[in-house]
């Protein structure tokens, strides 16, 4: 994959935490340009399920309009603050120390990176409500498949399969890198 060697410096900033913190996986350079890149096409409010060490958030926010704003919750108090720190300077990300779920009540949103496994794996209906009419949604982690049905491990993906098949969003898998893929939805 072809892409510029720089990262920006709220992203850098954020795999360095990372690093500290030991997590051995973030938000993918490869999948944060493209959060970046569609970030750019939205204003209004952009949110992220699951921070982690805010590596996802920083790349929304090296992508974003004037006038957009950033929320992500963290389920780690400890973790949230620290990356609440990571922000401080930023007025336009907020950090909220809470489950996924807490964000749902701050839609619509415009961009929704559902980045925590549960919001993943059981709530698809709840993001079709909050995501706003053209708004996208993106999920990352997924091994690309080039046969349907989606097959993972020697079975179907049913979790891929039912996002690709859900009439309320137009959804394309999208090779990022050759191990690794994303669901780009965009809502009815």
């Amino acid at each position: 994959m072809s892409a510029p060697p720089e990262l920006p410096p709220l992203v850098s900033a954020a795999l360095s935490l990372s690093g500290r913190r030991g997590f051995v996986s973030s938000t993918r350079n490869e999948t944060g340009r493209l959060l970046a890149s569609l970030a750019a096409s939205k204003t209004g409010l952009l949110g992220e399920l699951g921070t982690g060490c805010g590596v996802g958030s920083a790349w929304l926010r090296s992508g974003a309009n004037e006038g957009t704003k950033i929320v992500t919750a963290e389920s780690d108090p400890q973790l949230a603050k620290v990356v609440a720190e990571l922000f401080a300077d930023d007025e336009r990300i907020e950090v909220v120390s809470a489950d996924w779920t807490a964000l749902i009540e701050r839609g619509p949103f415009a961009l929704l990176f559902v980045d925590a496994r549960e919001a993943k794996l059981s709530a698809r209906d709840v993001i079709a409500d909050v995501v706003e009419p053209g708004g996208f949604v993106v999920l990352d982690d997924f091994t690309p498949s080039a046969v349907w049905p989606p097959m993972y491990e020697g079975r179907v993906d049913t979790l891929r399969q039912e996002w690709l098949m859900d009439s309320r969003f137009t959804t394309v898998e999208v090779m990022v890198a050759p191990d690794a893929a994303v669901l780009l939805a965009t809502r009815h």
